[in-house]
């Protein structure tokens, strides 16, 4: 009897031990395919990234139409307001704009301005004016916009049975303006409405 009751211990023991590793082996596996995956969604695009943009937008046109010689507000309704305006250096204004797309290569444009006695002296940085840019700037393009007329629309079946259920029609205004010269809070007409009559 013991030499049976042993077996059976040892036995159970076996399989036990067994499904226990088929389970580790199968985990490790299932934990293998989750993070391949996961990282094959940043390789492939398959998440969405915005982009990210950060400071005043800078644009070539912007910058051709800088002179020297023209004082802070000319420049700020050029350019905007400075991005960093430090108030240990007064006399100069820089304008910094980051363009970090979603799934792409890191953008930076920067302008420096230099300003003696309120004058613009100099500018520095990664876009500067050009020659022929300043002579004729390019003016913004013109775009027309058709919009097309209002056209009623039917209304659809949650609208019907609330004006079903609050005894409207469906055509009929949902409250009644107090501008309204037959307008009363007991729905009778006014006397102005009826001399009129």
């Amino acid at each position: 009897m013991p030499l049976n009751a042993n077996l059976r211990y040892y036995a159970t023991k076996f399989i036990d031990n067994s499904t226990g590793l088929r389970m580790k082996k199968l985990l490790i596996i299932m934990t293998c395919i989750a993070s391949l995956s996961m990282t094959a969604c940043s390789r492939y695009h398959l998440i969405h990234k915005i982009d990210v943009q950060q400071g005043n937008v800078i644009t070539q046109d912007e910058v051709n139409l800088l002179e020297p010689g023209m004082n802070r507000r000319q420049v700020q309704y050029i350019m905007g307001s400075p991005m960093i305006a430090d108030v240990f250096h007064q006399d100069r204004w820089d304008y910094v704009y980051l363009l970090q797309p979603g799934y792409g290569e890191k953008t930076e444009d920067r302008v420096t301005l230099f300003f003696d006695d309120d004058q613009l002296s100099r500018i520095t940085g990664t876009l500067h004016p050009d020659e022929a840019g300043s002579a004729a700037p390019s003016r913004p393009r013109q775009v027309t916009l058709v919009v097309p007329p209002e056209e009623r629309v039917d209304p659809g079946i949650f609208n019907k049975i609330w004006h079903w259920m609050t005894f409207r029609k469906v055509g009929e205004a949902s409250y009644i303006s107090s501008q309204d010269p037959g307008y009363s809070r007991t729905n009778k007409p006014s006397p102005a409405s009826n001399s009129n009559e």
